[in-house]
């Protein structure tokens, strides 16, 4: 057996397939986000660790005994500063932060060539330019920094004691050479730091390091390799098998990625397409990305008074129909692909005295999918070729969003077995690669399809005239979020 690990933003999830890839057994443990002041957010890694303890051990013990290998995956970006005794200097600055705006262009200035070496635009979600602000407000704990870590990288220090991390999540940082696969020190330069403080680089299905005796005992297994593993959307991606130019997965996570896989290096910094390097050799992916998807309905669901976001996702199932006049920007934390801009604020517009919560969770349906609609554009006008696309993440359970997601897009999208897993899967597909030299197309087939959702035209037409409305709102109301007090 072989155990996947995911540290995502709202919990750690821990996920056990057997020697067939078939999902055997999963647990998770929820995680909290500090938000002390605007655009910041923030977590504890020792967090992270606790969490990861809490969802390994709440898996079967018999189970656990039989894991032959651990991968391990998670949220990208996170800033996660150590000293030369490996402990954190702060909290982590994560992937949905919008801080350092100004030093996205203090970056680009400082290394005019990045674009080339990173394949990306500078944006305050990636690692370095949070590196800047720290250097800029926080001076001392920028000069006490030995190592950076990625949020999983750091969970992989606990279990093995190696400063390690794979191709796919390094990419996301700004300072890999994406093409060549190796630290860049022009922009490790750009931001004040040297190779020395940089995890060691492995390709995903490569073995970093083993268990530590004492978690072999309390997780009640042999001492383990451990694997690479890879970023999340990376690590989704091996999961549902898009592995080959063409194929994409639409990830319905806390932010929402739409995934394209591709056998070459192919930027396009300035379209907003985020491109990195796949969690496998000799392969790479485009993306775009929206920082809102699921935590839009979550925030909608707190909005109107609901628990959790089941009772208005069923609201707006049993209403069954377009918004009338309600459209809802989903740029609570500022937004990425294709607008870049962290001061970015969501929007809850058309509003009337008939706006029922149903109604008000249609439109966030919609308004998070209008925003992938921004993305699958901007990967178009790339000239990419996209002949398929899978639906992955929590969202992922919802039949009906997955109805205004189609009509939107205006593609089928296909539902698979284990998709709602998610990168926790795909972290232990690339355990098992690692164990097992199994090639990559043994592992990564693609799971068994659960359910091909068809876009309904009808809807479709609706959403292509409302389109140029929701496009338009934020064109006409971007020159006005500064001066709002974000």
């Amino acid at each position: 057996m072989y155990l996947g690990i995911d540290v995502g933003t709202s919990a750690v999830k821990a996920a056990i397939i057997d020697a067939t890839g078939a999902v055997v057994e999963q647990s998770s443990t929820p995680l909290s986000i500090s938000r002390p002041q605007p655009l910041w957010s923030e977590q504890d890694p020792a967090d992270w660790w606790a969490a990861a303890n809490s969802a390994i051990t709440k898996l079967n013990s018999s189970r656990r005994s039989g894991v032959r290998g651990i991968g391990l995956t998670g949220q990208m970006h996170g800033a996660t500063l150590l000293d030369r005794q490996l402990r954190t200097l702060r909290p982590a600055i994560l992937w949905n932060d919008g801080r350092s705006a100004a030093q996205c262009v203090e970056l680009e200035s400082a290394v005019p060539q990045m674009t080339t070496i990173t394949g990306n635009r500078a944006m305050p979600g990636f690692t370095a330019p949070k590196l800047l602000w720290i250097r800029e407000h926080e001076p001392i704990v920028f000069a006490a920094i030995a190592k950076v870590l990625l949020p999983k990288d750091y969970v992989r220090l606990r279990m093995t004691g190696d400063t390690a991390s794979d191709m796919s999540d390094s990419a996301g940082t700004l300072w890999l050479d994406v093409a060549k696969r190796q630290w860049s020190a022009a922009m490790l330069a750009g931001t004040g730091l040297e190779e020395a403080q940089m995890p060691s680089l492995f390709e995903g299905n490569e073995i970093t390091g083993q268990l530590r005796t004492e978690l072999s005992e309390a997780w009640g297994m042999s001492r383990v390799p451990v694997v690479a593993g890879g970023g999340d959307n990376a690590a989704g991606a091996i999961g549902v098998g898009v592995v080959k130019p063409g194929e994409a997965f639409l990830s319905l996570g806390t932010s929402g990625v739409l995934f394209l896989a591709n056998d070459r290096y192919r930027p396009n910094a300035a379209g907003g397409v985020h491109t990195f390097c796949h969690a496998i050799p000799e392969r790479w992916h485009q993306m775009s990305v929206i920082l809102s998807a699921a935590s839009s309905i979550d925030w909608a669901a707190t909005l109107c008074g609901f628990p959790d976001a089941k009772p208005l996702l069923d609201l707006a199932e049993s209403r069954n129909q377009p918004a009338s006049s309600e459209i809802f920007l989903p740029y609570l934390s500022g937004e990425r692909t294709p607008h870049n801009d962290p001061h970015a604020q969501g929007v809850l517009y058309g509003l009337t005295h008939d706006s029922t919560p149903a109604a008000i969770a249609q439109a966030v349906l919609e308004g998070v999918a209008f925003a992938f609609r921004d993305g699958l554009d901007a990967l178009l006008a790339t000239g990419a070729q996209l002949n398929s696309i899978t639906v992955i993440g929590g969202g992922a359970r919802s039949a009906y969003w997955g109805k205004v997601l189609a009509s939107v897009l205006r593609r089928a999208l296909t539902y698979r077995d284990g998709g709602t897993v998610g990168p926790a899967y795909g972290a232990a597909r690339l355990a098992r690669m690692a164990i097992e030299k199994a090639s990559v197309e043994v592992v990564c087939t693609p799971p068994p399809i659960v359910e091909v959702i068809e876009p309904d035209n009808r809807w479709g037409d609706i959403y292509a005239e409302r389109l140029p409305i929701y496009r338009g709102l934020y064109q006409n109301l971007k020159g006005t979020y500064q001066r709002g007090g974000n």
